[in-house]
């Protein structure tokens, strides 16, 4: 006699023919006299596998309520006393890692090759999980792939955070609203002084502006091992290795959008191009203890001298110059920088990148050192991913050698993103250019 387990596995099987029966008449189709009497007979089935479901549901119900505890250590006339049971330490359950339901969608995706009533069946004979199931039955695939639901996209937009640079220190992410939003900011004080009794109040003239966010498409392609994709199973470390490759690549691109882009070719405005001429400061060649101090404190000064709010500042860098500074000794050797160890510098946190290049300037040795008030920057993104995937395209790998997915047995997926990004105020952006230090 089959289990309730079973059973539920196979009334979601029976919905998912059912499902695919009902899209062809949502697409403006028409079902044949075989398809509707397939659609008679599913239907009843679904329902006789409720019924049947409800009852041993019931019966379980029944017979928790009905037990009565036996004392089996001293046994009854009915009971006799069993042996107590050797124990066995409790083994905690696994917890999924986040982002597996996506990775295991774009799984069964590619392997259905973009169908999405096959890559539902498939995901369900594979144990991928009713909810993956169901959500790939939702799907509609067109020209530029596939949309995947909120709740799976949200769980991958929320793995950003620790690998992408700028989202991690601290940038505001908000909903775009039909790919737009306004945010308004003040741009000049207000006329603010004391009065008599008889005098008139100070007329107040307040400046307004808008910081305007726009999405802008990213799109990231991704090289899976196909070995990987047909992996039959769920598997931990399979679905592990498919979400962060999905993440790496949009986090890396992202970070140079968001800090070096001029917001030109469809493109956001990153942090330089957002920045102000006269808070983008020219830095020393950092000879000495005091020069490098020096610099350090006019990023600071930049946005403490305009009453920036403050709200989260930090630092960005190259991994050039951190490594740098904190090499730094004073004259009895100790280190001028001890905190950086905990990342942090002159009490704010400290972040790096290798989106922050080291081969600026004329001598091609040069890099850029950031202090932002990352609680005054806005990332607004659309809460979808669009997916696609093929087995024939070729793409130019990080030496820009041109790589046939079909020849490496790979499967290429496109990730597209939506978003852009900007700062409330302007003034809470510092640059250092200019930076040699350590080349």
């Amino acid at each position: 006699m089959p289990t309730i387990n079973e059973l539920r596995s196979e009334r979601a099987k029976v919905n998912a023919s059912v499902q695919a029966l009902a899209k062809i008449e949502a697409d403006g189709g028409q079902l044949t006299v075989e398809q509707l009497t397939e659609f008679a007979g599913l239907q009843a089935k679904f329902g006789d596998l409720t019924a049947q479901i409800t009852r041993m549901e019931a019966a379980e119900t029944i017979a928790a309520a009905a037990a009565v505890p036996v004392d089996r250590a001293h046994g009854s006339a009915h009971q006799p006393a069993a042996p107590p049971a050797a124990s066995m330490p409790a083994t905690p359950r696994t917890p999924e890692i986040p982002g597996a339901k996506m990775a295991r969608m774009v799984r069964a995706l590619a392997h259905a090759q973009g169908n999405t009533q096959a890559a539902a069946k498939f995901a369900m004979d594979r144990g991928f999980g009713e909810e993956v199931a169901m959500s790939l039955n939702t799907l509609t695939s067109s020209a530029g792939g596939v949309l995947v639901p909120v709740n799976l996209a949200s769980e991958v937009i929320e793995l950003l955070r620790p690998k992408a640079l700028v989202r991690r220190m601290g940038a505001r992410p908000l909903p775009l609203a039909n790919g737009n939003l306004t945010i308004p900011r003040l741009k000049g004080g207000a006329v603010v002084g004391y009065i008599g009794s008889d005098t008139d109040a100070p007329v107040t003239n307040q400046s307004f502006g808008d910081l305007k966010l726009s999405s802008k498409k990213l799109a990231a392609l991704v090289p899976i091992s196909n070995d990987l994709l047909g992996y039959s199973g769920s598997n931990p470390n399979v679905d592990r290795i498919v979400v962060d490759d999905l993440t790496a690549a949009i986090a890396i691109r992202e970070d140079k959008a968001f800090i070096r882009d001029d917001g030109t070719n469809n493109t956001p405005k990153g942090l330089l191009a957002w920045a102000l001429a006269g808070n983008k400061i020219a830095a020393s060649d950092g000879a000495t203890l005091q020069k490098v101090e020096t610099d350090l404190n006019k990023a600071i000064l930049a946005l403490e001298g305009v009453d920036a709010n403050m709200a989260q500042p930090g630092w960005m860098m190259s991994p050039r110059s951190f490594r740098f500074l904190e090499a730094l000794r004073d004259g009895n050797g100790n280190k001028v920088y001890p905190e950086l160890a905990q990342k942090q510098l002159k009490g704010y946190p400290v972040g790096t990148t290798t989106q922050i290049p080291n081969n600026l300037g004329t001598g091609s040795n040069q890099s850029e050192i950031y202090f932002v008030d990352f609680g005054d920057c806005f990332i607004g993104e659309d809460e979808t991913l669009l997916i696609d995937y093929s087995k024939e395209a070729t793409y130019k790998d990080t030496d820009g050698t041109m790589v046939s997915a079909f020849q490496r047995d790979q499967t290429l997926i496109r990730v597209i993103s939506k978003h852009d990004f900007g700062p409330r105020h302007v003034e809470s952006i510092a640059v250092l250019t200019g930076v040699a230090w350590g080349a």
